[in-house]
């Protein structure tokens, strides 16, 4: 059986307790690999290595740091394939999925901010020839790196790239329920030279390995992405340190649908929107909302869309959708299920467990499931469920529609499908969320800022907003006179 390890200072080593855990497949529900069960001592050895490497790596010159990342990515697109299956198998998520979303952007991201540290200007006043003011903007130092499970390394290298870009070295903390391409990646950085200790890779549990990663007093700065009960956590034990966090959390995301689109040619975007990554995507359209005129045309037509969607062995390039990544979160999903029922929701499509053969009987398997006449009320429509279960529901005016959708805990993002974009301005203006989408869904401009409001987060990533994150700002005046 296969034991990943820490990747600390440029070298794999296991865990100092020698202690570890079982991970298993989301497709079989068998132990497939050991993943260290790391603890504080672990992450203050990956903490210490991060500081004395600090002072080198930021001392580099911005051409070189961009160099060295562009090395990365051009790594990554060479195992793509490699990658790719290892996600597939860790996550549950379909192999076409990681190779056609997930190792193209983990690449990307190294490239974006390969090429934006090598843009970027700084401000400069004059003030009536007296004096002069000049801005610097200098890393933090160390960056504690924590990444979710449902799109591992496409998420972690979105933290990884610009902390490194600007300066800072990192130890990421990635989810124990996906592993290997976190770890894989320590070969990729050594290949592509980046130097010891610049970036530190520990795996295991939140507690203790994440949660002492957030409270060590020599890790300045937090990046968290993950559930929003972690997230509240996290500000707890970062508090008494005062540090820089970013949080990008929940949602539970709105689909609004006017009554003068053409439904059978939004019905395949927004089946996509709701159930991809088996709906394990916090951005999600998990709440859909459709004009009284063509609620019922479109609930028809949407629940025989995704009636014939395959689900089953995420290998097959036929297989639209694969197993929920764990048993913990798959009996959270099956929960949720139980609750709509009471609450006296009725399931058009899906809500069962496929029989599929062999060991794939074992594995975490979910029809994609679209819930009907459940009030407001619900807990369902008020919980991100994180799975592929969708509701759907039916308004009469835009303003209803808006209401419904702001009426949550969440704030991240929202989709808007309509042939009248004076109407798609106004409401994407009323939403309260990080982003909309109008007639499109998980087009991501990485120059853009990206974040949710209310529960679903604190602070914005992306472009200048992602360098700004992961340096301090430093005014100098100088006297003329």
């Amino acid at each position: 059986m296969e034991k990943l390890r820490n990747f600390i200072n440029g070298e794999y080593v296991a865990p100092i307790e020698g202690k570890y855990l079982d991970k298993l497949s989301p497709v079989t529900g068998k132990k497939i690999y050991e993943l260290p069960a790391s603890t504080e001592i672990d992450v203050v050895k990956a903490i210490q290595a991060a500081q004395n490497a600090f002072e080198d790596w930021s001392a580099l010159k911005a051409a070189e740091r961009s160099r060295i990342l562009n090395r990365v990515a051009d790594i990554i697109d060479r195992r793509a394939d490699e990658l790719a299956e290892a996600e597939s198998r860790d996550v549950g998520k379909t192999l076409e999925l990681a190779k056609k979303l997930d190792m193209p952007r983990a690449a990307l991201n190294f490239r974006f901010f390969a090429s934006a540290i090598m843009h970027k200007q700084e401000m400069a006043t004059d003030m009536d020839g007296e004096a002069i003011n000049y801005v610097l903007r200098q890393p933090v130092g160390v960056a504690g790196l924590i990444s979710p499970w449902n799109l591992p390394l496409y998420l972690l290298s979105w933290k990884i790239a610009p902390a490194l870009a600007c300066g800072n070295t990192v130890v990421c903390k990635p989810s124990e329920f996906t592993s290997k391409t976190a770890f894989l990646l320590g070969e990729i950085l050594n290949e592509a030279g980046v130097p010891k200790g610049v970036c530190n890779i520990v795996l295991g549990q939140g507690d203790p390995a994440g949660s002492y990663l957030v409270q060590h007093p020599g890790v300045p700065l937090i990046s968290f992405t993950g559930g929003t009960a972690t997230g509240e956590k996290i500000q707890k034990l970062a508090a008494p340190g005062v540090k820089k966090l970013s949080l990008e959390l929940g949602g539970k995301n709105a689909t609004i649908i006017m009554k003068d689109v053409d439904i059978a040619k939004i019905i395949p975007s927004i089946a996509r929107a709701s159930f991809l990554n088996q709906g394990e995507i916090c951005l999600c359209g998990s709440k859909i909302l459709v004009q009284d005129d063509i609620y019922e045309e479109f609930c028809t037509q949407l629940a025989k869309y995704v009636d014939n969607m395959v689900v089953g062995d995420p290998m097959d390039p036929k297989t639209f959708m694969g197993p929920i990544v764990s048993k913990t979160q798959y009996d959270k999903v099956l929960g949720m299920l139980e609750i709509a029922k009471k609450d006296g929701g009725k399931i058009i499509a899906g809500g069962v467990v496929p029989e599929l053969p062999g060991e794939l009987s074992g594995g975490y398997f979910l029809r994609p499931t679209l819930i009907k006449e459940l009030t407001n009320c619900s807990e369902i429509h008020q919980t991100e469920i994180f799975g592929p279960v969708v509701t759907i529901n039916s308004f009469k005016y835009a303003h209803e529609a808006v209401k419904w959708a702001n009426n949550s805990p969440y704030g991240l993002s929202a989709s808007v499908w309509t042939k009248n974009l004076n109407q798609a301005h106004k409401i994407a203006a009323d939403l309260r969320v990080g982003t909309v989408w109008v007639n499109t869904w998980l087009q991501r401009d990485l120059r853009v800022p990206f974040g949710g409001s209310k529960a679903s987060g604190l602070g914005r990533e992306g472009g200048d907003l992602s360098i700004d994150f992961y340096t301090e700002t430093k005014t100098v005046c100088i006297q003329l006179k």
